[in-house]
């Protein structure tokens, strides 16, 4: 059941139906989407987007990649003894900035925006277990993007790393751009906003 109010369309807008009641597939209009979004409430005025959690099955693997692969710095680690998993906050933020004292780096972590949670359940770096990537059927979450200078040569360095790459920038239809993967096969986008806004 849908617990926040919906918007009500004007008669002006369609919904994905033809007249014989047949699924259209198309864009939704920039009227509609416009309609749907709206303004956000006064009440999320306080709101950022914090985080997000990948699983992670083995740190030695990941903690390397998301450091000396994607640049990427550890804020804070949590341990819980009595779940078995930590938590590993990552981001780009310069290393004095990053607070040594326990309980300010603890609220650094938290409040940082932009961050990524990986989380490791302890043991499952022994196990033959695989997370799903969200681009395997049936697909879900797609993929986080992080912006370089120059994509051709971030990505010449993540060649000469051994990184896995799913597109380089030369290839398919959209150009200088490229997708990787961390060693659970996350997705990642490498792109620059400017090349990427002038080819759409």
């Amino acid at each position: 059941m849908c617990v926040f109010p919906m918007p009500l369309l004007p008669p002006t807008v369609k919904l994905g139906q033809s007249e014989a009641g047949d699924v259209v597939r198309k864009a939704i209009s920039k009227e509609e989407v416009a309609v749907l979004c709206g303004e956000p409430p006064e009440e999320t005025r306080d709101f950022y987007f914090q985080q997000t959690m990948l699983r992670i099955k083995d740190p030695r693997k990941s903690l390397p990649f998301y450091t000396n692969v994607l640049g990427m710095r550890l804020l804070r680690q949590f341990d819980f003894n009595g779940g078995e998993f930590s938590l590993f906050f990552m981001g780009y933020k310069p290393k004095d900035e990053i607070p040594t004292d326990d309980h300010a780096s603890a609220h650094y972590a938290l409040s940082t925006h932009s961050t990524i949670e990986l989380t490791h359940n302890w043991g499952t770096e022994h196990d033959d277990s695989q997370y799903h990537n969200g681009n395997k059927d049936p697909r879900g979450y797609g993929h986080i993007g992080i912006v370089v200078p120059d994509v051709d040569k971030a990505c010449e360095r993540f060649e000469s790393l051994g990184v896995s790459f799913i597109k380089k920038p030369s290839e398919g239809k959209m150009k200088n751009l490229a997708f990787i993967q961390d060693p659970d096969g996350y997705w990642i986008e490498i792109f620059n906003p400017t090349h990427v806004s002038n080819s759409i």
